[in-house]
């Protein structure tokens, strides 16, 4: 008996170690992608892509809603589909959302491209940066390399190029189920479940891969908040706003010392707002505009222009901020009501300020020789020529300019004198309130 549970053991150890080993359920890391395409997110969806490489994912599925973006970010995200290590999928989701110019040449990139009923893609004509039509040659060669980018791109995934193309020259775009039926994408599912039941077992172009994803784990990554508040901060009109008020609060600070609020204030909000410029491309025609605007509002601050150094400026300003963001593309174009609010508050702050100082050099002066100088007062001791006058309420010691003045005798102050002595000369103006009385 006792050889028999010894031969049975033995048995059950040989076939543990002969087993096949039982195979772990797939993991599949969704990337939540709601945004446009710029250097911020394009540095998420990689680092997620390298992610889901780093710690064997068995596949990355995109969960895309954009309106586009940069075409140099659009770039970096293709080329990491196209090499990573594992299947990427890009899945337009949720319903309503749309891939929309560079998200079509991301999903043309995929190695399973998707889309969620009620959503659409397309729309990828170039256009300039002021989100018009470009220059006929231009337009030529800039229209003639995007299609046949993303004509490769499809095909090469087994799509159909022809329509990719047409979205690019023509701007032609498709609902889910049309695009299903034209070959644009692979598959129309309403959820990621459902997808990834769908796609199991799918060998994907060109890279040959065989999905493993029915009833994977699905871990969901997203943007965490430094990202989102570096996306917010490369806003261009935040941008403009927060750099509109760094020169400001350091203006103030540098021509009131002291003040240190404004000049911290201002100190901060430069820097975060060179971090945009540092983020988005830009258009050096605006930027310099916007440092001539900085110097005329400035120079309106210690130059007497009667406010057409302020004009210049915000005219500067204006112009500066429409072109400053040019080279990223109509997406990041600043809105002109930023433009001419910004403007218009510069001019109004430098106005105001203005004005006070020229009523303050206007303002006759309440105390010292100045204000004596032009006083009319009344004799009060025979000025012959010494003598003393009653003047702005006090007794002074006066010396008579010309001919002896006799006491009543209403007299103009023309100077003070050494010793606080006034010179005096009679006056056909009628004495200061209360001056013949006191």
């Amino acid at each position: 008996m006792a050889f028999l549970r010894l031969f049975l053991l033995l048995a059950a150890a040989a076939l543990a170690f002969t087993a096949p080993a039982v195979a772990q359920g797939s993991r599949i890391l969704a990337v939540e992608f709601e945004n446009d395409v710029n250097p911020v997110t394009q540095e998420y969806v990689v680092d997620a892509i390298e992610r889901a490489e780093r710690e064997r994912y068995d596949a990355v599925v995109i969960l895309m809603d954009t309106p586009g973006g940069l075409d140099s970010s659009m770039r970096a995200i293709i080329k990491k589909e196209l090499s990573a290590r594992l299947p990427v999928v890009v899945y337009v989701y949720p319903q309503g959302a749309r891939a929309a110019s560079a998200g079509l040449f991301l999903a043309m990139a995929a190695d399973v491209a998707a889309m969620a009923p009620q959503t659409n893609i397309g729309s990828s004509t170039p256009v300039s940066t002021g989100g018009g039509d470009i220059p006929e040659d231009l337009r030529r060669k800039v229209v003639n390399d995007a299609a046949a980018y993303v004509r490769e791109l499809a095909e090469e995934h087994g799509r159909d190029g022809a329509w990719a193309e047409d979205a690019v020259r023509d701007a032609s775009n498709l609902g889910a189920s049309d695009a299903l039926e034209r070959g644009v994408v692979d598959v129309v599912t309403p959820d990621l479940p459902s997808l990834l039941d769908e796609i199991d077992g799918r060998r994907t172009k060109p890279k040959g891969f065989v999905l493993e994803t029915a009833d994977a784990e699905i871990d969901t990554v997203e943007m965490g908040l430094w990202k989102q508040l570096l996306d917010t901060l490369i806003d261009p009109n935040l941008i403009v706003l927060l750099m509109s008020i760094g020169v400001l609060g350091i203006t103030v600070e540098v021509l009131n010392p002291g003040l240190i609020f404004p000049g911290t204030i201002g100190a901060i909000s430069l820097v975060v707002g060179l971090f945009g410029l540092q983020v988005l491309p830009i258009s050096w025609a605006g930027l310099l505009l916007l440092v001539l605007a900085a110097g005329f509002f400035a120079a309106e601050a210690v130059v007497t222009s009667h406010g057409a150094l302020s004009l210049a400026g915000a005219a500067s300003f204006v112009i500066g901020s429409l072109m400053l963001f040019d080279p990223a593309g109509e997406t990041y174009e600043v809105s002109i009501w930023v433009a001419l609010a910004v403007a218009g508050t510069f001019v109004l702050v430098f106005g105001v300020a203005m004005t006070k100082v020229v009523q303050v050099r206007r303002t006759l002066p309440q105390t010292g020789r100045e204000e004596l100088v032009g006083t009319v007062g009344v004799v009060r001791e025979t000025l012959d020529p010494l003598g003393s006058v009653f003047v702005h309420g006090e007794l002074w010691r006066a010396r008579a300019v010309d001919a002896a003045l006799p006491a009543g005798e209403r007299v103009r102050v023309d100077d003070v004198g050494e010793g606080l002595v006034l010179e005096v000369s009679r006056s056909e103006e009628p004495a200061s309130v209360g001056e013949a009385t006191a």
